[in-house]
């Protein structure tokens, strides 16, 4: 049965980060587009609603097949998986910080709905051009990058090695 709760933690964390992957390639793709249309559709292509079913179901898999294991594989007394758990609220926290400030601004200052916290507001009159473009040129794709692949890779090595 352990093994088959591994299988899954490591399916859902396959499956979280294939989701994750629209997000990755949108912050990306965002770095300096030249026209505010091409920068809305990419940003609805993001913001579809069965997307984030995906991204967070496949997350809640994964916390919850990842604690049952460290109770069926008797790991809460290691060192190495209370860090890959305080490792993964990290990342979730840095990356929420960073990407929705940056994308809820981005997203107002185009005329899209946007978000203040967890609050929806309805879209604005788009921002001039001169400010989206900066926002635009100040992508944080490659912070949020080292987070996220830097952050799963450092977890990866604690669960496949185990050093304390």
């Amino acid at each position: 049965m352990y093994s088959w709760l591994v299988y899954l933690h490591v399916l859902a964390t396959l499956t979280f980060l294939f989701a994750h992957g629209v997000t990755s390639i949108v912050a990306w793709r965002l770095r300096g587009v030249p026209a505010p249309a091409t920068a809305r559709a990419w940003l609805e292509l993001y913001a579809a609603g069965r997307y984030f079913a995906l991204f967070y179901g496949s997350l809640l898999v994964l916390l919850l097949s990842g604690v049952v294991a460290g109770f069926m594989g008797r790991w809460w007394d290691e060192g190495w998986i209370w860090l890959s758990l305080a490792l993964l609220v990290g990342i979730i926290i840095g990356m929420y910080v960073l990407g929705t400030n940056h994308y809820s601004k981005l997203r107002r200052a185009l005329g899209m709905p946007w978000f203040d916290g967890r609050r929806a507001h309805s879209p604005e009159p788009p921002a001039p051009a001169a400010e989206i473009e900066s926002l635009l040129a100040k992508s944080p794709a490659l912070a949020l990058t080292i987070i996220g692949f830097g952050g799963i890779a450092l977890i990866l090595w604690l669960m496949m090695f185990k050093p304390f």
